[in-house]
């Protein structure tokens, strides 16, 4: 894993095509419950969640994506990789509109200028992992990879290695104090239009005092207009400037804590996986948090090991991701490493038809064997029981299926044992 701040890599056409298609997919899984394109299992499931809430609390959000700038692809940041698969973290300039209805009459909107940020996985060119648990993308059951690309067992659909991978396996926004495209023309274009009409009322109240004015003499303002465009210009960077230090003072507002944690996590936890990467655990922490919010019964999920969550989460319709997660406690102990994170969400909540926004912490403890190397693509919804070896979907079965044992999943993966406002 690693980061070049010096080359800007752009996204390779392919990969572009299919974030764009999740893009465009990601708005309708919300409102509509539809199926979101090239997502991981992970993802498809707290969506799901999400949209059951917005259905029992009889809400509508209507939810759109549109590129802020169509001249400039998505760029690549961070990487890592292991046996059988490469990651990536890339960005683009997305705004997401935000509309809320009940009972078909609107209750809130927003409209916010982002940086969309997703985790993207691909197969490496190596040796592929053919026998694989995954989840038909189609219907949901647990086959192989190879298997996918023979044909469904269950559903009978067959798929090519292109069409399993690459695919969304982590996705956020942040507020952009920046302007893209157009936005810096359409931006500025008022503050001078503003400041030539000041200019021009006070030369035309000039001229009356004098005893000048005529039809004519609004010829004479046409020099204002180069002064009005500089001075607008100065206006719009003295109004940026405010800007970006209220975004930057606002999304950093108790993140301070949060330096350092990414280099101290990794080091720990590179002892046990030599490919663990910040990231990937990132991404796993947003799934499992936003899974247990959205979910009615918490404690009927695989990954879930902690008691009654807060009755506030029953309120949450959009959790996002606010860009940090501190490291607040790390313990090892008889082969369990337990981490204590702050994680920081902007939050939606719905309370007696009011839409209220929030900036959260929530204090998130997890815990995992130290002895088993970490999977990075391991997910709850492709289990293969260590007894019988069958596979199946967690998300959906406690137990086997096929012989009744109960899965522990502290075995595979990271499980959430505490959660709750800090």
């Amino acid at each position: 894993m690693g980061y070049n701040f010096f080359k800007i890599t752009e996204l390779k056409e392919s990969f572009r095509r299919k974030l764009n298609t999740f893009v465009y997919t990601l708005g309708n899984a919300i409102t509509h419950g539809e199926k979101i394109s090239f997502a991981d299992n992970d993802i498809s499931y707290f969506l799901q969640l999400q949209n059951e809430r917005l259905k029992n609390k009889q809400l509508t959000m209507e939810y759109e994506l549109y590129d802020r700038d169509d001249s400039r692809n998505p760029t690549v940041g961070s990487e890592w990789r292991d046996a059988h698969y490469e990651s990536f973290v890339c960005s683009e300039q997305i705004g997401v509109k935000r509309k809320i209805l009940k009972g078909g009459s609107k209750i809130y909107s927003d409209n916010k200028k982002n940086i969309l940020y997703t985790t993207i996985t691909d197969v490496t060119t190596g040796i592929h992992p053919d026998n694989e648990s995954v989840c038909c993308p189609n219907c949901g059951n647990v086959t192989t990879i190879a298997g996918l690309q023979g044909g469904c067992e269950y559903c009978g659909t067959m798929y090519k290695m292109d069409d399993l991978f690459p695919k969304v396996s982590g996705y956020y926004f942040l507020n952009d104090v920046a302007l893209a495209g157009k936005e810096g023309i359409q931006g500025v274009i008022p503050f001078m239009a503003a400041a030539f009409i000041i200019n021009a009322f006070i030369a035309v109240i000039a001229m009356i005092v004098r005893g000048e004015f005529k039809i004519t003499s609004l010829f004479l303002l046409i020099p204002v207009i180069p002064l009005s465009m500089f001075l607008g210009y100065v206006l719009f960077s003295i109004y940026m400037m405010i800007r970006l230090i209220a975004i930057g003072s606002s999304q950093s507002a108790g993140k301070y804590g949060t330096i350092g944690s990414r280099k101290k996590f990794e080091q720990r936890m590179r002892m046990i996986t030599p490919e663990f990467s910040f990231e990937y655990f990132t991404s796993k922490v947003i799934s499992l948090i936003k899974t247990v919010v959205y979910s009615e019964n918490p404690q009927d999920l695989l990954f879930y090991k902690g008691g009654a969550t807060s009755p506030e989460f029953k309120d949450i319709i959009d959790l996002n991701y606010g860009g940090a997660l501190g490291l607040a406690g790390f313990q090892e102990e008889r082969g369990i490493v337990t981490v204590f994170t702050d994680a920081f969400f902007d939050v939606l909540y719905a309370k007696d038809s009011k839409i209220i926004f929030k900036r959260e912490t929530l204090r998130a403890v997890f815990q995992r064997r130290t002895d088993i190397p970490i999977n990075l693509q391991f997910s709850m919804t492709k289990i293969q029981c260590p007894t019988c070896t069958g596979s199946f979907n967690a998300i959906r079965n406690k137990k086997c299926p096929y012989c009744g044992n109960v899965y522990d999943i502290i075995s595979d993966d990271w499980v959430l044992v505490d959660l709750k406002y800090e």
